[in-house]
Protein backbone atom coordinates (compact mmCIF):
# COMPACT_ATOMS: atom_id res chain seq x y z
CA UNK A 1 0.00 0.00 0.00
CA UNK A 2 1.12 3.95 -0.59
CA UNK A 3 0.72 6.60 1.32
CA UNK A 4 -2.25 8.90 0.71
CA UNK A 5 -1.20 12.08 0.60
CA UNK A 6 -2.89 15.05 -1.02
CA UNK A 7 -1.86 16.61 -4.64
CA UNK A 8 -2.22 20.45 -3.69
CA UNK A 9 -1.26 23.67 -5.35
CA UNK A 10 0.39 24.41 -2.08
CA UNK A 11 3.46 21.99 -2.61
CA UNK A 12 4.18 23.30 -6.05
CA UNK A 13 5.02 27.08 -4.48
CA UNK A 14 6.80 25.31 -1.50
CA UNK A 15 9.09 23.50 -3.96
CA UNK A 16 10.25 26.38 -5.50
CA UNK A 17 10.81 28.63 -2.75
CA UNK A 18 13.13 25.64 -1.19
CA UNK A 19 14.57 24.15 -3.84
CA UNK A 20 14.82 26.91 -6.92
CA UNK A 21 15.08 30.35 -4.37
CA UNK A 22 17.41 31.50 -7.06
CA UNK A 23 15.25 31.70 -10.15
CA UNK A 24 13.83 34.35 -11.90
CA UNK A 25 9.99 35.63 -12.70
CA UNK A 26 10.36 38.08 -15.14
CA UNK A 27 7.52 40.30 -15.40
CA UNK A 28 7.06 43.11 -18.21
CA UNK A 29 4.39 45.72 -16.42
CA UNK A 30 3.72 49.11 -17.76
CA UNK A 31 6.56 50.48 -16.34
CA UNK A 32 9.38 48.08 -17.64
CA UNK A 33 11.18 44.59 -16.59
CA UNK A 34 10.48 43.84 -12.80
CA UNK A 35 12.56 40.58 -11.79
CA UNK A 36 11.75 38.52 -8.50
CA UNK A 37 13.15 35.48 -7.60
CA UNK A 38 11.28 32.38 -6.65
CA UNK A 39 12.36 33.11 -2.81
CA UNK A 40 11.32 36.99 -3.12
CA UNK A 41 8.13 35.84 -5.47
CA UNK A 42 7.26 33.11 -2.46
CA UNK A 43 7.22 35.89 0.04
CA UNK A 44 5.08 38.28 -1.57
CA UNK A 45 2.07 35.64 -2.28
CA UNK A 46 2.47 34.62 1.43
CA UNK A 47 1.95 37.93 2.51
CA UNK A 48 -0.57 38.18 -0.11
CA UNK A 49 -2.27 35.44 0.95
CA UNK A 50 -2.03 36.97 5.15
CA UNK A 51 -3.70 39.67 4.00
CA UNK A 52 -7.02 38.65 1.82
CA UNK A 53 -7.76 36.43 4.97
CA UNK A 54 -7.60 39.76 6.51
CA UNK A 55 -9.71 41.49 3.85
CA UNK A 56 -12.60 38.49 4.92
CA UNK A 57 -11.13 35.78 2.09
CA UNK A 58 -12.56 32.67 3.11
CA UNK A 59 -12.03 28.82 2.22
CA UNK A 60 -14.40 28.08 -0.70
CA UNK A 61 -14.91 31.65 -1.41
CA UNK A 62 -14.73 32.52 -5.68
CA UNK A 63 -12.09 35.41 -6.15
CA UNK A 64 -11.52 37.10 -9.18
CA UNK A 65 -8.89 38.55 -11.10
CA UNK A 66 -8.80 41.17 -14.23
CA UNK A 67 -5.19 41.44 -14.90
CA UNK A 68 -2.63 40.52 -17.18
CA UNK A 69 0.41 38.44 -17.80
CA UNK A 70 2.38 39.73 -14.72
CA UNK A 71 4.33 38.50 -11.48
CA UNK A 72 1.07 39.86 -9.30
CA UNK A 73 -1.14 37.65 -11.49
CA UNK A 74 1.22 34.99 -10.61
CA UNK A 75 1.43 35.55 -6.69
CA UNK A 76 -2.72 35.43 -6.84
CA UNK A 77 -2.17 32.17 -8.79
CA UNK A 78 -0.57 30.53 -4.78
CA UNK A 79 -1.70 32.81 -3.07
CA UNK A 80 -5.57 32.07 -3.30
CA UNK A 81 -6.07 28.57 -4.00
CA UNK A 82 -3.06 27.73 -1.27
CA UNK A 83 -5.75 29.74 1.26
CA UNK A 84 -8.85 27.06 0.00
CA UNK A 85 -10.22 29.65 -1.85
CA UNK A 86 -11.06 29.59 -5.72
CA UNK A 87 -9.00 31.55 -8.24
CA UNK A 88 -11.58 32.83 -10.84
CA UNK A 89 -9.64 34.23 -14.04
CA UNK A 90 -11.95 36.69 -15.71
CA UNK A 91 -11.59 37.31 -19.34
CA UNK A 92 -11.15 40.81 -19.54
CA UNK A 93 -11.62 40.73 -23.29
CA UNK A 94 -15.46 39.72 -22.73
CA UNK A 95 -17.99 41.90 -23.53
CA UNK A 96 -19.27 43.72 -20.36
CA UNK A 97 -22.12 42.04 -19.81
CA UNK A 98 -20.73 39.00 -19.63
CA UNK A 99 -18.10 40.09 -17.25
CA UNK A 100 -21.09 41.14 -14.81
CA UNK A 101 -22.82 37.70 -15.60
CA UNK A 102 -19.52 35.82 -14.31
CA UNK A 103 -18.79 37.57 -11.53
CA UNK A 104 -21.95 37.16 -10.36
CA UNK A 105 -22.72 33.58 -11.42
CA UNK A 106 -19.14 32.56 -9.51
CA UNK A 107 -20.31 35.27 -6.96
CA UNK A 108 -16.92 36.58 -6.36
CA UNK A 109 -16.43 38.38 -3.11
CA UNK A 110 -13.02 39.66 -4.39
CA UNK A 111 -11.62 41.08 -7.16
CA UNK A 112 -8.05 41.87 -8.22
CA UNK A 113 -7.79 44.23 -11.13
CA UNK A 114 -4.69 45.83 -13.00
CA UNK A 115 -4.89 49.59 -13.21
CA UNK A 116 -5.83 49.97 -16.74
CA UNK A 117 -8.84 47.30 -16.59
CA UNK A 118 -10.09 49.61 -12.96
CA UNK A 119 -12.33 51.48 -15.76
CA UNK A 120 -13.85 48.48 -17.00
CA UNK A 121 -15.38 47.47 -13.85
CA UNK A 122 -16.53 50.66 -12.86
CA UNK A 123 -19.07 50.66 -15.30
CA UNK A 124 -20.61 47.59 -13.67
CA UNK A 125 -19.81 48.17 -10.33
CA UNK A 126 -23.13 48.40 -9.07
CA UNK A 127 -24.38 45.17 -10.93
CA UNK A 128 -21.80 43.00 -8.92
CA UNK A 129 -23.34 43.06 -5.38
CA UNK A 130 -21.23 39.94 -4.16
CA UNK A 131 -18.34 41.64 -4.47
CA UNK A 132 -17.28 42.93 -1.02
CA UNK A 133 -13.57 44.21 -1.71
CA UNK A 134 -11.55 45.61 -4.80
CA UNK A 135 -7.59 45.41 -5.01
CA UNK A 136 -6.17 47.29 -7.55
CA UNK A 137 -2.56 46.12 -8.67
CA UNK A 138 -0.24 48.83 -9.97
CA UNK A 139 3.25 50.26 -10.37
CA UNK A 140 2.00 53.46 -8.94
CA UNK A 141 2.79 54.56 -5.75
CA UNK A 142 -1.11 55.99 -5.14
CA UNK A 143 -4.09 54.17 -6.79
CA UNK A 144 -5.50 55.42 -9.59
CA UNK A 145 -9.23 57.22 -8.72
CA UNK A 146 -11.78 55.35 -8.30
CA UNK A 147 -15.38 55.21 -7.69
CA UNK A 148 -14.90 51.30 -6.31
CA UNK A 149 -15.28 51.35 -2.89
CA UNK A 150 -14.00 49.66 -0.47
CA UNK A 151 -10.78 49.47 -2.29
CA UNK A 152 -6.66 48.67 -1.63
CA UNK A 153 -3.49 49.01 -3.11
CA UNK A 154 -1.99 45.63 -3.78
CA UNK A 155 1.75 46.30 -3.04
CA UNK A 156 0.37 47.88 0.54
CA UNK A 157 -1.85 44.49 1.15
CA UNK A 158 2.38 42.63 0.27
CA UNK A 159 3.93 45.54 2.56
CA UNK A 160 1.15 44.44 5.32
CA UNK A 161 1.07 40.82 5.07
CA UNK A 162 2.79 38.42 6.90
CA UNK A 163 6.12 36.73 5.42
CA UNK A 164 5.79 33.84 7.94
CA UNK A 165 2.16 33.26 7.20
CA UNK A 166 1.64 29.80 7.17
CA UNK A 167 -1.04 28.16 4.36
CA UNK A 168 -3.98 25.94 6.13
CA UNK A 169 -3.43 22.31 6.37
CA UNK A 170 -6.50 21.02 5.98
CA UNK A 171 -7.03 21.37 2.28
CA UNK A 172 -8.27 18.07 0.63
CA UNK A 173 -6.90 17.38 -2.96
CA UNK A 174 -10.87 17.25 -4.57
CA UNK A 175 -11.13 20.83 -3.08
CA UNK A 176 -12.01 23.30 -5.67
CA UNK A 177 -8.77 25.69 -6.40
CA UNK A 178 -9.56 27.83 -9.44
CA UNK A 179 -12.57 28.13 -12.44
CA UNK A 180 -12.39 29.64 -15.84
CA UNK A 181 -15.56 30.45 -17.88
CA UNK A 182 -15.97 29.75 -21.56
CA UNK A 183 -15.40 32.64 -24.13
CA UNK A 184 -18.95 32.19 -25.09
CA UNK A 185 -19.27 32.46 -28.86
CA UNK A 186 -23.17 31.61 -28.24
CA UNK A 187 -25.33 32.78 -24.82
CA UNK A 188 -23.80 33.46 -21.64
CA UNK A 189 -20.06 32.13 -20.66
CA UNK A 190 -19.91 28.42 -18.77
CA UNK A 191 -18.24 27.88 -15.97
CA UNK A 192 -15.74 25.18 -15.27
CA UNK A 193 -14.16 24.47 -12.10
CA UNK A 194 -10.88 22.79 -11.29
CA UNK A 195 -9.33 21.27 -8.43
CA UNK A 196 -5.96 20.76 -6.76
CA UNK A 197 -5.86 17.43 -7.74
CA UNK A 198 -6.62 18.24 -11.56
CA UNK A 199 -4.42 20.84 -11.35
CA UNK A 200 -0.89 19.33 -10.52
CA UNK A 201 -2.22 16.12 -12.51
CA UNK A 202 -2.32 18.26 -15.16
CA UNK A 203 0.69 20.13 -14.28
CA UNK A 204 2.57 16.94 -14.00
CA UNK A 205 1.70 16.25 -17.60
CA UNK A 206 2.83 19.42 -18.94
CA UNK A 207 6.50 18.16 -18.05
CA UNK A 208 6.36 14.91 -19.82
CA UNK A 209 9.10 14.95 -22.39
CA UNK A 210 6.86 14.01 -24.82
CA UNK A 211 4.43 16.07 -23.84
CA UNK A 212 5.57 20.02 -23.45
CA UNK A 213 8.55 18.65 -21.27
CA UNK A 214 8.48 21.89 -19.36
CA UNK A 215 11.92 21.26 -17.00
CA UNK A 216 13.80 23.02 -14.85
CA UNK A 217 16.26 24.17 -17.74
CA UNK A 218 13.26 26.05 -19.60
CA UNK A 219 13.12 30.19 -19.71
CA UNK A 220 9.00 29.66 -20.66
CA UNK A 221 6.93 32.63 -21.81
CA UNK A 222 3.26 31.96 -21.34
CA UNK A 223 1.88 34.55 -24.55
CA UNK A 224 -1.37 32.83 -23.48
CA UNK A 225 -3.56 34.91 -21.66
CA UNK A 226 -3.61 34.20 -17.99
CA UNK A 227 -6.98 35.12 -18.17
CA UNK A 228 -7.25 31.92 -20.59
CA UNK A 229 -7.50 28.41 -19.39
CA UNK A 230 -4.96 29.17 -17.04
CA UNK A 231 -2.02 30.18 -19.53
CA UNK A 232 -2.63 26.64 -20.39
CA UNK A 233 -1.26 25.63 -17.03
CA UNK A 234 2.13 26.94 -17.68
CA UNK A 235 2.16 29.38 -14.10
CA UNK A 236 1.47 26.49 -12.04
CA UNK A 237 3.78 24.05 -14.14
CA UNK A 238 6.67 26.47 -14.33
CA UNK A 239 6.68 27.32 -10.41
CA UNK A 240 6.31 23.57 -9.61
CA UNK A 241 9.19 22.71 -11.85
CA UNK A 242 11.15 26.12 -10.63
CA UNK A 243 11.27 26.89 -14.65
CA UNK A 244 12.65 30.48 -15.31
CA UNK A 245 9.19 32.51 -16.10
CA UNK A 246 8.78 35.34 -18.59
CA UNK A 247 5.34 37.25 -18.01
CA UNK A 248 4.87 39.55 -21.78
CA UNK A 249 2.50 41.88 -19.80
CA UNK A 250 0.07 44.21 -21.19
CA UNK A 251 -0.44 44.68 -24.54
CA UNK A 252 2.31 43.34 -26.05
CA UNK A 253 2.98 43.32 -29.90
CA UNK A 254 5.13 41.01 -32.00
CA UNK A 255 7.68 42.99 -31.41
CA UNK A 256 8.07 42.93 -27.76
CA UNK A 257 7.73 39.21 -28.02
CA UNK A 258 10.52 38.80 -30.36
CA UNK A 259 12.82 41.15 -27.78
CA UNK A 260 11.74 39.03 -24.99
CA UNK A 261 13.01 36.23 -26.39
CA UNK A 262 16.38 37.51 -27.96
CA UNK A 263 16.58 39.36 -24.67
CA UNK A 264 15.90 36.82 -22.05
CA UNK A 265 16.73 33.55 -24.66
CA UNK A 266 13.58 32.31 -23.92
CA UNK A 267 13.45 27.83 -24.89
CA UNK A 268 9.82 28.00 -24.94
CA UNK A 269 6.91 29.64 -25.91
CA UNK A 270 2.96 28.92 -26.11
CA UNK A 271 0.48 31.06 -27.95
CA UNK A 272 -2.48 30.97 -30.54
CA UNK A 273 -1.96 31.02 -33.97
CA UNK A 274 -2.39 34.46 -34.48
CA UNK A 275 0.47 35.26 -32.06
CA UNK A 276 2.07 33.40 -34.13
CA UNK A 277 1.42 34.97 -37.70
CA UNK A 278 2.41 38.32 -36.30
CA UNK A 279 5.85 36.85 -34.68
CA UNK A 280 6.40 35.81 -38.12
CA UNK A 281 6.04 38.70 -39.93
CA UNK A 282 7.87 40.48 -37.68
CA UNK A 283 11.26 38.31 -37.44
CA UNK A 284 11.05 38.67 -41.53
CA UNK A 285 10.66 42.52 -41.79
CA UNK A 286 14.02 42.56 -38.57
CA UNK A 287 16.50 40.53 -37.64
CA UNK A 288 16.14 38.90 -34.16
CA UNK A 289 18.17 36.58 -32.54
CA UNK A 290 16.02 33.21 -31.87
CA UNK A 291 18.22 30.66 -31.47
CA UNK A 292 17.27 30.25 -27.75
CA UNK A 293 13.90 28.45 -28.48
CA UNK A 294 13.59 24.79 -28.46
CA UNK A 295 9.94 24.83 -29.50
CA UNK A 296 6.87 26.71 -29.53
CA UNK A 297 3.21 25.20 -28.70
CA UNK A 298 0.11 26.48 -30.71
CA UNK A 299 -3.43 25.74 -29.34
CA UNK A 300 -6.35 27.16 -29.79
CA UNK A 301 -7.06 26.68 -33.43
CA UNK A 302 -5.15 24.91 -36.82
CA UNK A 303 -1.99 26.81 -37.96
CA UNK A 304 -1.11 26.39 -41.05
CA UNK A 305 1.12 24.25 -42.76
CA UNK A 306 3.04 27.24 -44.62
CA UNK A 307 3.26 28.65 -40.58
CA UNK A 308 4.75 25.56 -39.41
CA UNK A 309 7.34 25.26 -42.41
CA UNK A 310 8.68 28.85 -41.80
CA UNK A 311 8.80 28.67 -38.23
CA UNK A 312 11.18 25.33 -38.79
CA UNK A 313 13.00 25.74 -42.27
CA UNK A 314 13.71 29.64 -42.08
CA UNK A 315 14.09 29.88 -38.35
CA UNK A 316 14.75 26.45 -37.31
CA UNK A 317 12.24 26.71 -34.48
CA UNK A 318 10.42 23.74 -33.90
CA UNK A 319 6.68 24.39 -33.53
CA UNK A 320 4.29 21.88 -32.13
CA UNK A 321 0.84 21.66 -32.31
CA UNK A 322 -1.85 21.25 -29.15
CA UNK A 323 -5.31 20.72 -28.74
CA UNK A 324 -7.56 21.57 -25.46
CA UNK A 325 -10.17 23.51 -24.41
CA UNK A 326 -11.16 25.52 -21.20
CA UNK A 327 -13.33 22.46 -19.99
CA UNK A 328 -10.27 20.25 -20.27
CA UNK A 329 -7.50 21.84 -18.02
CA UNK A 330 -6.79 22.55 -21.02
CA UNK A 331 -4.08 20.04 -22.42
CA UNK A 332 -5.65 17.26 -24.08
CA UNK A 333 -3.60 16.36 -27.31
CA UNK A 334 -0.36 17.33 -28.46
CA UNK A 335 1.68 16.36 -31.73
CA UNK A 336 5.27 15.16 -31.15
CA UNK A 337 6.41 12.36 -33.30
CA UNK A 338 7.27 9.24 -32.56
CA UNK A 339 10.47 7.95 -32.50
CA UNK A 340 10.35 5.63 -36.33
CA UNK A 341 8.37 8.39 -38.01
CA UNK A 342 11.76 11.32 -36.91
CA UNK A 343 12.91 9.31 -40.36
CA UNK A 344 10.63 9.92 -42.79
CA UNK A 345 10.91 13.05 -45.57
CA UNK A 346 10.06 16.22 -44.23
CA UNK A 347 7.17 16.67 -46.18
CA UNK A 348 5.42 13.40 -44.23
CA UNK A 349 6.81 14.71 -41.08
CA UNK A 350 5.01 18.02 -41.85
CA UNK A 351 1.66 16.48 -42.91
CA UNK A 352 1.72 14.53 -39.29
CA UNK A 353 2.30 17.39 -37.25
CA UNK A 354 0.23 19.68 -38.85
CA UNK A 355 -2.23 17.61 -37.55
CA UNK A 356 -3.44 18.23 -33.60
CA UNK A 357 -1.34 15.14 -32.01
CA UNK A 358 -1.78 12.15 -29.61
CA UNK A 359 -3.81 12.00 -26.62
CA UNK A 360 -1.65 12.85 -23.52
CA UNK A 361 -0.65 10.31 -21.62
CA UNK A 362 -3.42 10.16 -18.61
CA UNK A 363 -6.20 10.54 -20.64
CA UNK A 364 -8.77 8.44 -22.72
CA UNK A 365 -10.67 9.50 -25.98
CA UNK A 366 -13.49 7.85 -27.77
CA UNK A 367 -14.44 9.42 -31.56
CA UNK A 368 -17.94 8.84 -32.46
CA UNK A 369 -19.81 8.88 -35.71
CA UNK A 370 -23.40 8.58 -36.84
CA UNK A 371 -23.50 4.98 -36.57
CA UNK A 372 -20.93 4.60 -33.58
CA UNK A 373 -16.79 4.56 -32.94
CA UNK A 374 -15.05 5.68 -36.47
CA UNK A 375 -12.52 3.52 -38.06
CA UNK A 376 -9.07 4.98 -37.02
CA UNK A 377 -8.48 5.44 -41.00
CA UNK A 378 -7.35 9.42 -41.22
CA UNK A 379 -11.00 9.61 -43.25
CA UNK A 380 -14.15 8.69 -41.21
CA UNK A 381 -15.29 11.85 -39.20
CA UNK A 382 -16.88 11.73 -35.73
CA UNK A 383 -16.79 13.88 -32.75
CA UNK A 384 -14.30 13.43 -29.70
CA UNK A 385 -14.93 12.68 -26.73
CA UNK A 386 -12.77 12.76 -23.52
CA UNK A 387 -12.51 11.69 -19.58
CA UNK A 388 -9.69 11.83 -17.43
CA UNK A 389 -8.33 12.98 -14.47
CA UNK A 390 -8.09 16.82 -15.35
CA UNK A 391 -10.90 16.61 -17.81
CA UNK A 392 -14.41 18.65 -16.09
CA UNK A 393 -17.25 16.44 -15.13
CA UNK A 394 -19.67 18.92 -15.43
CA UNK A 395 -20.66 22.73 -15.89
CA UNK A 396 -21.01 25.18 -12.57
CA UNK A 397 -24.30 25.42 -11.95
CA UNK A 398 -25.92 25.28 -15.62
CA UNK A 399 -28.17 23.42 -17.28
CA UNK A 400 -26.73 23.27 -20.12
CA UNK A 401 -24.39 20.49 -18.26
CA UNK A 402 -26.35 18.23 -19.86
CA UNK A 403 -25.44 19.01 -23.69
CA UNK A 404 -21.88 18.15 -23.18
CA UNK A 405 -21.83 15.57 -20.62
CA UNK A 406 -23.18 12.12 -20.91
CA UNK A 407 -22.20 9.15 -19.72
CA UNK A 408 -18.86 9.94 -17.56
CA UNK A 409 -17.19 11.45 -21.15
CA UNK A 410 -17.24 15.35 -22.36
CA UNK A 411 -18.14 15.56 -25.56
CA UNK A 412 -16.13 18.58 -27.48
CA UNK A 413 -17.82 19.34 -30.05
CA UNK A 414 -14.98 18.97 -32.28
CA UNK A 415 -15.15 16.84 -35.08
CA UNK A 416 -12.05 14.56 -36.17
CA UNK A 417 -10.55 12.24 -37.74
CA UNK A 418 -7.91 9.84 -36.29
CA UNK A 419 -5.03 8.16 -38.17
CA UNK A 420 -3.96 4.18 -38.31
CA UNK A 421 -1.37 6.07 -35.54
CA UNK A 422 -3.72 7.39 -33.21
CA UNK A 423 -3.11 11.06 -34.34
CA UNK A 424 -6.10 13.45 -33.93
CA UNK A 425 -7.10 15.90 -36.85
CA UNK A 426 -9.29 18.73 -36.20
CA UNK A 427 -11.61 18.73 -39.24
CA UNK A 428 -14.00 21.53 -38.05
CA UNK A 429 -16.29 22.79 -34.56
CA UNK A 430 -19.60 20.70 -35.68
CA UNK A 431 -21.38 24.00 -35.89
CA UNK A 432 -18.48 25.02 -38.04
CA UNK A 433 -18.38 22.34 -40.80
CA UNK A 434 -20.06 23.07 -44.11
CA UNK A 435 -23.24 20.91 -45.27
CA UNK A 436 -23.11 20.80 -49.19
CA UNK A 437 -25.11 18.37 -50.79
CA UNK A 438 -25.04 15.97 -48.07
CA UNK A 439 -21.51 16.00 -47.66
CA UNK A 440 -19.03 17.68 -45.41
CA UNK A 441 -16.73 19.97 -46.59
CA UNK A 442 -13.95 21.40 -43.89
CA UNK A 443 -13.64 24.99 -43.42
CA UNK A 444 -10.43 24.64 -41.76
CA UNK A 445 -8.67 22.74 -44.39
CA UNK A 446 -9.79 25.40 -46.66
CA UNK A 447 -8.31 28.03 -44.74
CA UNK A 448 -4.90 25.95 -43.93
CA UNK A 449 -4.67 26.39 -47.63
CA UNK A 450 -5.47 29.55 -48.61
CA UNK A 451 -2.77 30.94 -45.89
CA UNK A 452 -0.18 28.42 -47.65
CA UNK A 453 -0.39 31.33 -50.24
CA UNK A 454 2.05 33.83 -50.15
CA UNK A 455 0.16 36.75 -50.71
CA UNK A 456 -2.35 35.72 -47.88
CA UNK A 457 -2.19 37.04 -43.98
CA UNK A 458 -5.36 35.29 -42.58
CA UNK A 459 -8.06 33.51 -43.89
CA UNK A 460 -11.35 32.11 -42.70
CA UNK A 461 -13.99 29.96 -44.35
CA UNK A 462 -17.68 29.92 -43.56
CA UNK A 463 -21.39 28.61 -44.48
CA UNK A 464 -23.78 30.57 -46.60
CA UNK A 465 -26.92 29.08 -46.97
CA UNK A 466 -27.75 27.95 -50.80
CA UNK A 467 -31.33 26.65 -52.66
CA UNK A 468 -29.87 23.75 -54.35
CA UNK A 469 -27.02 22.50 -52.04
CA UNK A 470 -27.86 23.36 -48.40
CA UNK A 471 -24.91 25.14 -47.66
CA UNK A 472 -21.62 26.33 -49.82
CA UNK A 473 -18.65 27.61 -48.43
CA UNK A 474 -17.51 31.33 -48.68
CA UNK A 475 -13.43 32.10 -48.11
CA UNK A 476 -12.59 35.34 -46.10
CA UNK A 477 -9.12 36.93 -46.71
CA UNK A 478 -7.05 39.50 -45.29
CA UNK A 479 -3.73 39.91 -47.42
CA UNK A 480 -0.47 40.97 -46.58
CA UNK A 481 0.77 44.38 -47.02
CA UNK A 482 1.31 45.43 -50.66
CA UNK A 483 -0.26 41.88 -51.74
CA UNK A 484 -2.45 41.78 -54.75
CA UNK A 485 -3.83 38.79 -56.26
CA UNK A 486 -7.30 37.76 -57.70
CA UNK A 487 -10.08 35.73 -56.20
CA UNK A 488 -9.80 33.83 -59.33
CA UNK A 489 -6.12 33.39 -58.76
CA UNK A 490 -7.03 32.10 -54.93
CA UNK A 491 -9.24 29.59 -56.35
CA UNK A 492 -7.21 28.56 -59.27
CA UNK A 493 -4.36 28.13 -56.07
CA UNK A 494 -6.83 25.50 -54.58
CA UNK A 495 -7.67 23.53 -56.96
CA UNK A 496 -5.39 21.17 -56.89
CA UNK A 497 -5.63 20.46 -53.53
CA UNK A 498 -9.53 19.67 -53.59
CA UNK A 499 -12.33 18.30 -54.91
CA UNK A 500 -14.21 21.10 -57.42
CA UNK A 501 -17.23 20.83 -54.93
CA UNK A 502 -15.09 21.97 -51.90
CA UNK A 503 -13.93 24.99 -53.53
CA UNK A 504 -15.53 28.35 -52.22
CA UNK A 505 -18.01 30.24 -54.21
CA UNK A 506 -16.72 33.44 -53.77
CA UNK A 507 -13.44 34.89 -51.69
CA UNK A 508 -14.21 38.48 -49.76
CA UNK A 509 -11.35 40.42 -49.21
CA UNK A 510 -12.02 41.97 -45.94
CA UNK A 511 -9.47 44.64 -43.52
CA UNK A 512 -9.38 42.13 -40.92
CA UNK A 513 -11.57 39.33 -39.81
CA UNK A 514 -13.26 39.05 -36.28
CA UNK A 515 -12.02 37.17 -33.80
CA UNK A 516 -12.84 36.15 -30.48
CA UNK A 517 -11.51 37.13 -27.14
CA UNK A 518 -8.73 34.61 -26.77
CA UNK A 519 -7.83 35.28 -30.94
CA UNK A 520 -9.83 32.68 -32.59
CA UNK A 521 -11.75 33.44 -35.44
CA UNK A 522 -15.40 34.45 -34.65
CA UNK A 523 -16.94 32.68 -37.07
CA UNK A 524 -20.81 34.13 -35.93
CA UNK A 525 -19.74 37.18 -36.71
CA UNK A 526 -17.88 36.81 -39.83
CA UNK A 527 -21.29 35.19 -41.11
CA UNK A 528 -23.16 37.99 -40.59
CA UNK A 529 -20.85 40.20 -41.89
CA UNK A 530 -20.30 38.07 -45.35
CA UNK A 531 -24.31 37.92 -45.69
CA UNK A 532 -24.30 41.46 -45.89
CA UNK A 533 -21.22 41.82 -48.16
CA UNK A 534 -23.44 38.92 -50.41
CA UNK A 535 -26.46 41.89 -49.89
CA UNK A 536 -24.44 44.60 -51.78
CA UNK A 537 -23.36 42.74 -54.83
Amino acid sequence: MMMQTPLTITQMIKRAETFFPKKQVISRTAKGITRLTYKEMAERTRRLADSLQKLGMQKGDKVGTLAWNTHRHLETYFAIPCCGAVLHTINIRLAPHHISYIINHAEDKVLLIDADIVPLIEKCQHEIPTVKAFVIMTDEEELPETSLSPVYHYEELIENGRNDFEYPEDIEENDPAGMCYTSATTGNPKGVVYTHRSTVLHSMALGMADSAAISERDVAMAIVPMFHANAWGLPFAGVWFGTTLVMPGPYFTPKILAELIEQEKVTFAAGVPTVWLGLLKELEEKKYDVSSLRAVLCGGSAAPKSVIRAFEQKYNIPFMHGYGMTETSPLAVISTLKSYQEELPYEERLNIRAKQGILVPGLEMKVVGHSGEIAWDGKEMGELALRGPWIASEYYHDERTGEAFSDGWLFTGDVVTVDEEGFIKIIDRTKDLIKSGGEWISSVDLENALMAHEAVFEAAVVAVPHEQWQERPVACVVLKEKAEITKEELIDFLKPQFAKWWLPDDVLFLQEIPKTSVGKFLKRALRDKVQEELQKN
